[in-house]
């Protein structure tokens, strides 16, 4: 690949002419085409639209400055829009802006220590399985959550998933203007994504629906200032209520894992323009930069936004700058049109967010679990059940956890011990592991697949029963092994014993200096003793050869029960 000299200098803030006019024209069409997401984002949070705004406002252009992905869009996003609603859930809308400064302050503090520890790579531990299953699940309920706005029917009932089949069960309840009118803007946008206007297709639909609700006086259908104001200023510097740190401390951990998850998504899959992957670290220091000073200013808790970042790159962004013109326009936009925010009909916000929705159910992504194998299916589905009927914390924290039971239970059923017999000519071949052991023999085994806790117990199972067998040695080989647990030294302990005791010999060999560590200091290298343990060296399986020649020298020495 070829990269442009130009583009090597576009890492910092420092851009030839030609790259800040583009970023500035760039940054001209994603505030514009953004805002209808901004604000769909706040009605999705539960909170006033504006401050899904304020995030575009102060979150997208600080992030800019300080994330190790140039180009990165960070932003409120579906995810961390309805994990605040999660969060505010309860709370009086009166006191929503005094909680969403403690929750956007404890977000960016935490995704700074993460990233100030360098735990950017502890993301590979929340897999591909549980993040499906889990944004497949937001999917949905971004979808079930603008029923009642699609519809103008408020049900009563406690979860989502009821709501919408509460809504349904009444349908004759349904306001059909306000129906009309988010169909027409799902329609509007889905019609115009099949077109080269595509970037425009929520801009379009959101003034298109809420000129014809004006123009024609559709009274019934409800607008955005029925239940808010939308203040033409800039936000304000709010201090956050310390006292409010511990009901908000768990949301805020959710918000800051799921926002980085989805940031790792960009910095693993798009490149720097100097053609280097970002730092995943430094995009948490950056998130949490930007996350304080969101949380400061009332803003929605924002993360790196792979379809953001994508539309960046497809309008022409090339830095920075492109994301800082961004919130700069942003800005200006709500001083100017403010107040016509105001008459936006929900269920145009509900038809864009439902939309959305749709694209957040990922299909290739599912067919590749399911294709996968039963256990990535079982946590992806069990992830999916649990985000659609309990907190979203609780649908992460046991999507992580079943997936790392599961993992331990595949890796001890992987387990194999091979067996391998010297040839003549030097070489191996692989054997049958004898069901009990036989006079005289020599048996090398090769476990294979992971010995920590049930891989362990695995291990000892397929090992040779000792019978009556007298004379006979067994070899482990250990070899590309960094560290052996305490299990299963346990268990070379106990099976060793039991071969002393009937006159047989256990010999490990292709150790490390860090496993010879582990048996100097757990006693099993008094016990097996030094001459029958034999270190890796650079020759692959001359340990195996040593071992094997001093096994046969000792059968020979032991007496016979002739």
């Amino acid at each position: 690949m070829t990269i442009d000299t130009d583009e090597l200098t576009t890492t910092g803030l420092r851009v030839p002419r030609a790259i800040l006019i583009s970023d500035l024209i760039a940054g001209l069409v994603n505030a514009v085409v953004s805002i209808p997401g901004g604000i769909a984002n706040g009605v999705l949070a539960g909170v006033n639209p504006v401050y899904g705004l304020y995030s575009m406002m102060v979150g997208t252009p600080i992030a800019a400055l300080f994330t190790s992905s140039v180009i990165m869009n960070v932003d409120a996003t579906s995810a961390t829009s309805l994990a605040t609603l999660d969060a505010l859930a309860g709370i009086p809308e009166e006191e929503h802006l005094v909680y969403l400064v403690v929750l956007g302050v404890l977000v960016g503090l935490l995704m700074l220590l993460f990233g100030i520890l360098k735990l950017g790579s502890l993301v590979r531990f929340i897999s591909n399985s549980v993040m499906t299953g889990f944004l497949s699940g937001l999917g949905i309920l971004t979808i079930l959550s603008q029923v009642g706005d699609l519809t103008g029917y408020a049900s009563n009932a406690e979860e989502k998933v009821f709501q919408t089949i509460d809504t349904i069960i009444h349908w004759q309840q349904i306001d059909w203007a306000t129906f009309l009118v988010g169909l027409l803007t799902i329609l509007l946008i889905v019609g115009l994504d099949r077109t080269r206007f595509s970037r425009y297709s929520f801009a379009v639909a959101l003034v298109v629906t809420t000129v014809m609700v004006a123009a024609l006086g559709m009274d019934s259908v409800a607008v955005v200032g029925d239940s808010a104001s939308i203040p033409r200023s800039l936000p304000s510097l709010n201090l956050p209520q310390l006292s409010l740190i511990p009901a908000m401390f768990l949301p805020a951990l959710t918000i800051a894992i799921i926002a980085l998850v989805q940031a790792a998504g960009v910095s693993q899959s798009i490149p720097n323009p100097d053609g280097e992957y970002p730092d995943p670290s430094g995009d948490f220091r950056g998130q949490g930069v930007a996350n304080i000073a969101n949380g400061l200013a009332g803003g929605i808790s924002v993360g790196g936004s792979v379809s953001g970042t994508i539309q960046v790159q497809s309008i022409g962004g090339k830095s920075r700058w492109v994301n800082i013109f961004t919130g700069i326009f942003a800005t200006i936009c709500v001083l100017l049109v403010a107040p016509l925010i105001e008459f936006i009909p929900m269920a145009t916000l509900a038809g864009t967010l439902m939309v959305v929705g749709v694209q957040m159910v990922n299909v290739p992504r599912i067919q590749t679990v399911w294709h996968t194998g039963t256990i990535s299916s079982i946590v992806t589905i069990v992830t999916f059940v649990i985000t659609l009927f309990a907190p979203l914390q609780v649908a992460v924290g046991v999507g992580v956890v079943l997936h790392g039971l599961m993992f331990i239970y595949q890796s001890a059923e992987a387990v194999q011990v091979r067996r391998v017999v010297p040839q003549p000519d030097g070489t191996f071949v692989e054997a049958e592991v004898p069901a009990e052991l036989s006079d005289g023999e020599i048996v090398a085994l090769l476990p294979v697949g992971s010995l920590f806790f049930a891989g362990a117990a695995e291990f000892e199972e397929q090992l040779p029963e000792i019978g009556e067998a007298h004379r006979t040695v067994v070899i482990v080989g250990l070899r590309d092994r960094d560290e052996i647990g305490s299990t299963f030294v346990r268990i070379v302990e106990r099976y060793t014993n039991q071969l002393d005791a009937t006159g047989n010999k256990l010999m490990l060999v292709g150790m490390n200096e860090r496993i010879m560590e582990q048996l100097e200091k757990t006693e099993l290298m008094a016990l097996l003793g030094e001459e029958d343990l034999y270190p890796a060296e650079a020759q692959y399986f001359a340990p195996l050869n040593k071992a094997i020649t001093a096994a046969e020298k000792w059968i020979a020495l032991q007496p016979t029960d002739e």
